[in-house]
């Protein structure tokens, strides 16, 4: 299948957020399992939650939020688009399977794993690219509505929040949930199906 007839898929991330991290582990399984192409972009928790009364440690958390994103969006414009993947899994893999909680840590050593200048972390503490950033968010966070988060999916003109899945399904349970979520998003009227959750991201 040539790449004009392969399904063009597109997932905002921000690179903190775990349930994030168990949807793009998901999209690699689905990549090789359906006749789709993802390609990556950032939206930011700091931006969503921006003006909202929040728990003191969740505040903290979003003013850490900054960093990452102001980092790949940074990258971006200064190296192209093609780094925004390998530059997240390199921040995820240190965040989510290294446990690193103090993200400023994580960024030189992100860059460097992926070739880039390490001085790109210097964007972290700076609003240079927040005009970008916030474009970014407003694309994918546009398509869904301000009451979700992150990851947002679009595909063929139908976008959603999710899926919150964990652990990230492997092989044909990977195609099976693309094809159901693609079913039930795409269906006119349909807003939202959920249940609690009891159990956090399982990694692997």
């Amino acid at each position: 299948m040539t790449d004009a007839t392969r399904t063009q898929a597109e997932m905002w991330f921000d690179p903190i957020c775990p349930w994030a991290w168990m949807t793009s582990r998901w999209l690699l399984e689905v990549e090789q399992v359906r006749e789709v192409d993802v390609t990556w972009s950032v939206m930011s928790l700091a931006v969503l939650n921006e003006g909202r009364d929040l728990p003191e440690a969740y505040r903290e958390m979003m003013d850490r939020a900054w960093g990452p994103v102001r980092v790949i969006i940074a990258a971006a414009r200064e190296h192209g688009d093609k780094v925004i993947k390998p530059l997240y899994d390199a921040m995820g893999t240190r965040i989510h399977l290294g446990g690193e909680k103090d993200y400023t840590k994580v960024l030189a050593p992100a860059l460097a794993e992926v070739g880039l200048p390490e001085d790109l972390a210097r964007f972290a503490t700076l609003p240079d690219v927040d005009e970008e950033l916030r474009a970014s968010h407003e694309r994918g966070i546009g398509l869904v509505g301000d009451e979700v988060g992150t990851p947002v999916i679009a595909v063929d003109g139908v976008a959603f929040f999710g899926p919150v899945v964990s652990p990230a399904p492997k092989g044909d349970a990977a195609g099976r949930l693309w094809d159901g979520c693609l079913l039930v998003a795409g269906t006119p009227g349909f807003f939202e199906l959920k249940r609690t959750r009891t159990v956090g991201p399982i990694f692997d």
